[in-house]
């Protein structure tokens, strides 16, 4: 099974940042097990959703400056702290900025 987790994207600056939305409904499939009775989105699906739109952003970022094609994938995360739970009609903003670019890949 394939998670798409932004439903839109709002802002698109190409080397710069971007900003998507995920309308959390219960129909996901992942509220099936997680947890009957009490739905929660997991934790890791937030952090997937986030490095789907950064991955995207870097991507697109490493094409217009370099010319090069690449596939961005997540290593390292820093400080990550979840402050509240994540249930059915609630609506997740995630922003996310380029750092660094360089021919090798970016934070």
């Amino acid at each position: 099974m394939r998670f798409f987790l932004i439903d839109k994207i709002h802002e698109w600056n190409v080397g710069v940042s971007a900003r998507a939305t995920k309308n959390v409904a219960l129909s996901e499939d992942f509220f099936d097990d997680h947890f009957p009775r009490r739905p929660v989105m997991p934790g890791v699906l937030i952090i997937e959703g986030m490095a789907q739109l950064s991955g995207l952003l870097l991507e697109a970022s490493l094409k217009g400056k370099y010319g090069r094609d690449a596939k961005a994938i997540l290593t390292v995360l820093e400080r990550t702290k979840f402050r509240d739970l994540v249930r059915p009609g609630d609506s997740l903003t995630y922003c996310t900025e380029v750092v660094s670019v360089n021919t090798t890949g970016g934070k």
